[in-house]
């Protein structure tokens, strides 16, 4: 008769019985205190992009000098406000941004809150499934690099991590483009559906504006196809970026742990290194990708940029670039700060999660 194997001890759970035994600096104290210091990145941010976007002048002569003449190039600029002291300009538009405006636009006249409110949540549906991609590729190939530590399929994975990290983006979604939409024909080249399916998502009441939930809302499973076949290419263009990061991170932090003391022991005990890999080694191993996520939100952030312009998916990347061309400095402004806000609003929650999963975080 064979005597059960034990199963090695948690650390995850070792690392909470520790925190709790030692902690002088409480979860709430600690939320409070990451949740007091957005408050100044935040106006830092928006202070500087307000100032940088006034180097070159005042937003109206930006766009539309040597299109007005210079009657009405001062006749705009007054009736804009622009020709008054720059702090006075800053105070107010500080004081808008509280009240969630974010001023109009210079080309096309549109409230730029309704562009963010718009355009934003493209982009956040853009992001959530590059997001997916990025976790199952870069957490499985990960564990399966670090199982087969030197060996062929790590070496062949870790090149495949440094391909996927040092390949630009754009160039990463032509190539999509060329072979799986040009050449198979597997996927639509470009939008975030077709021309007949977005104007009937753009017709329904909703209050995301997110073409996955409309869909599901509609219970249109063609819709839905047509929503999710047009999201591939963006998503994994745009998650290959960061699965990179994932596999090399998960690898490293998964082989580190495999050497620790209450892995060997439950290899000692008989345990296979399978089931090491897999169900005791892997979570102290996730944390520093939590941790990193806040830095990877912003890295997509600025990848959606090229990613959307490549795909024609129009989001905030997508009209960032037409307004950059426009010159149209106002639309820019806004655009950027909501970014700087979901980057700063997003390392929050990761820090929160992180000081939940591993209370050693806070101190």
């Amino acid at each position: 008769m064979s005597t059960p194997l034990l199963d090695p001890v948690d650390p995850a759970v070792e690392i909470v019985k520790g925190a709790k035994s030692k902690s002088g600096f409480g979860l709430g104290q600690y939320i409070l205190t990451r949740f007091l210091l957005i408050i100044p990145t935040v106006l830092i941010l928006v202070t500087m992009v307000f100032f940088l976007m006034r180097i070159t002048g005042d937003p109206i002569t930006a766009s539309q000098g040597g299109r007005l003449t210079p009657t009405q190039l001062q006749e705009r600029i007054h009736a804009a406000g622009y020709d008054r002291p720059l702090l006075t300009q800053y105070f107010e538009y500080m004081g808008k941004i509280f009240t969630g405006d974010f001023g109009t636009t210079i080309s096309d006249n549109q409230p730029v809150s309704e562009i963010l409110k718009v355009y934003g949540a493209a982009t956040a549906e853009l992001v959530f499934y590059s997001l997916i991609v990025a976790f199952l590729v870069g957490i499985p190939l990960g564990m399966v690099a670090a199982y087969y530590r030197d060996k062929a399929p790590d070496a062949a994975l870790r090149l495949f991590a440094i391909l996927c990290y040092a390949t630009p983006v754009f160039f990463a979604g032509l190539v999509l483009k060329l072979v799986f939409s040009i050449a198979f024909g597997w996927f639509p080249v470009a939008g975030r559906a077709t021309t007949s399916n977005e104007i009937i998502l753009q017709g329904v009441e909703s209050p995301t504006r997110i073409f996955l939930l409309d869909a599901l809302r509609l219970g249109n499973f063609s819709l839905l196809g047509d929503v999710l076949s047009h999201a591939v290419l963006p998503a994994v263009a745009l998650g290959l970026l960061t699965a990179g990061v994932f596999l090399r991170l998960v690898r490293t932090n998964l082989i580190g742990t495999l050497g620790q003391d209450y892995v060997e022991a439950g290899r000692s005990r008989g345990v296979r290194e399978f089931r090491l890999v897999t169900k005791h080694a892997y979570r102290p191993a996730l944390i520093p990708i939590i941790t990193v996520m806040g830095m990877q939100i912003a890295m997509m952030l600025g990848g959606a940029i090229l990613t959307e312009t490549t795909f024609e998916w129009k989001g905030l990347g997508f009209q960032l670039s037409q307004y950059l061309q426009a010159r149209d400095f106002v639309a820019v402004q806004g655009i950027v700060v909501l970014m700087a806000i979901i980057v700063a609003v997003t390392n929050f929650i990761v820090d929160i999660v992180a000081a939940l999963i591993d209370p050693r975080v806070r101190y």
